[in-house]
């Protein structure tokens, strides 16, 4: 064997051996759990620390599987509840593998685990929105809300005659113990496939739309009836502003009459004074001037008067042809 062909032997020796190390070495981290395989069958514990490992090479095989939080995300059903209430219901979940060597006999890869929860969390979901009226699957407490903007007000007087008419509703429960009672109810089928479920938590509630037609409708009456009443109460307090307006104008036009007839009544009187006193310093004048105003007054165009001779109307006429 000359030196060439030691040479492409030695090469090919270090390339088989480096194919062998590379098949047999795998590197397992922090987010990952490695079972090992031998023609199908489990060998050996499941690998879970991380680090670099080796195996039988193109033998055996390694199988990953996740280590960290994966996620579960429920679709969204209709669920009647207790009350006859039909509402839409949107979960999600968190879980995790915790004995991966009967999660890869019972499920094997993460689709399967998928459709595995899927068939036990939507049922337990459904049990428990079932065996509960609506208020305890959307509050915690029945704490009342005592907030401007849960009864649709502005001032804290309106606050207190609005509350004794707002409906109490009795919460034994309450949502975070009902997706207590989901979690405790799923995990003890989960644990036959070697996986925990960490947590499952409500995303969304919604009625269904008939219902939610009703509800809308149910508040527009309520927001209208608030809003008649502030237009009654308004409309009465319009109304006593005008009352105390007309009050008020009546008030100053009795005054006003009052003063201005106080005024005339002086000024009759003194002018009457006045005439008194100017009539009275000839008496005669005074008749003269009255008889005027009667001839004025009685006699116009085109009159015709009879009177005698001896008539006291007649009494300024005799000495007028002197």
């Amino acid at each position: 064997m000359n030196a060439q062909q030691i040479k492409v032997l030695g090469v090919t020796v270090l390339v088989i051996l480096a194919v062998v190390v590379y098949n047999a070495a795998y590197v397992v981290d922090e987010t990952e759990q490695v079972v090992i395989t031998q023609f199908g069958r489990i060998t050996g514990e499941p690998i879970t620390e991380p680090g670099l490992n080796f195996k039988v090479p193109f033998i055996q095989k390694t199988n990953y599987f996740a280590k960290n939080l994966l996620e579960w995300d429920g679709s969204p059903g209709q669920v009647p509840t207790r009350d006859k209430t039909y509402i839409w219901v949107d979960t999600f979940a968190r879980w995790r593998i915790t004995d991966p060597l009967t999660y890869f006999q019972t499920v094997r890869d993460e689709f399967s685990a998928q459709k595995r929860l899927d068939d036990i969390i939507d049922p337990a979901t459904r049990n428990l929105i079932s065996s509960y009226p609506l208020a305890e699957i959307v509050r915690n407490t029945d704490r009342p809300m005592d907030t401007f903007e849960a009864f649709g007000i502005d001032t804290e007087e309106q606050l207190e005659e609005e509350r004794p008419r707002r409906v109490r509703y009795d919460v034994n429960l309450g949502r975070q113990e009902i997706t207590r009672r989901i979690v405790e109810q799923a995990s003890e089928k989960l644990e036959e496939f070697g996986i925990e479920l960490v947590d499952v938590k409500i995303k969304r509630i919604n009625y269904i739309d008939s219902v939610r037609r009703s509800v809308y409708d149910r508040m527009i009456a309520e927001r209208n009836q608030i809003a008649e009443k502030f237009r009654a109460e308004g409309r009465g307090e319009a109304s006593n502003i005008r009352g105390e307006k007309e009050k008020d104008l009546q008030v100053i036009k009795s005054e006003a009459y009052k003063t201005a007839q106080t005024t005339k009544g002086k000024a009759d009187a003194e002018a009457a004074g006045i005439y008194a006193t100017a009539y009275g310093t000839d008496p005669e004048f005074y008749a003269f001037l009255k008889t005027m105003d009667l001839y004025s007054q009685a006699l116009e165009k085109d009159s015709t008067l009879i009177l005698s001779t001896d008539s006291d109307l007649m009494q300024f006429m005799k000495g007028v042809a002197e």
